[in-house]
């Protein structure tokens, strides 16, 4: 069985943690990050992070993979950031943005323009003979998998033709058609 609780994780340099109350703050370079945590205790100490639980209950021994994954990610935002690229597959599928306002063509008979969280931040490119694709950049995990997941939801790629919004690097089950 894993054990991703069990695992120190290291601080990098420019990276600070403070644990205090219940809640675990992370700041660093690109922003400040704040989680609750119950039931597990957090030790930081020499530029590492410590999770130990006192209990083997089920649903505590779940939490401490859990909370040690969040506080991975949160420094890993804080320090690098994390990225999400969608591409539009599909004829006249094109995507523009000014600002935090994404404005997506996908074959409705109006755009739909959506406002972007101001911590994400949103850049569209758009080359000639190849797919339009949209780069959500952010420093919290979460909210750029929930902004792309709600993105890749105004169309899902269809197994026919591809069509729709996909991740890229994402792959497709493809059906075959009707055969004669």
């Amino acid at each position: 069985m894993s054990r991703i609780g069990k695992s120190p994780i290291t601080v990098p340099d420019g990276v600070t943690i403070n644990v205090a109350d219940g809640v675990v703050t992370v700041k660093g370079k690109l922003g400040e990050l704040t989680q609750e945590f119950s039931d597990i205790a957090i030790k930081v100490e020499d530029g590492t992070i410590t999770l130990e639980r006192d209990s083997d209950k089920k649903d505590i021994r779940a939490k401490h993979g859990l909370y040690r994954s969040l506080i991975f990610n949160m420094i890993e935002g804080v320090s690098k950031g994390w990225t999400k690229e969608l591409e539009l597959i599909g004829v006249g599928y094109r995507a523009s943005n000014q600002g935090q306002k994404l404005d997506l063509a996908v074959g409705f008979s109006h755009n739909i323009v959506l406002e972007i969280a101001p911590e994400v931040k949103v850049e569209t490119v758009s080359e000639k003979g190849k797919n339009p694709i949209v780069k959500l950049t952010s420093h919290d995990k979460q909210l750029v998998g929930q902004v792309a997941a709600k993105i890749r939801a105004f169309r899902k790629p269809e197994p026919y033709k591809g069509k729709g919004i996909k991740f890229v690097g994402e792959i497709i089950r493809r059906k075959a058609g009707k055969s004669a």
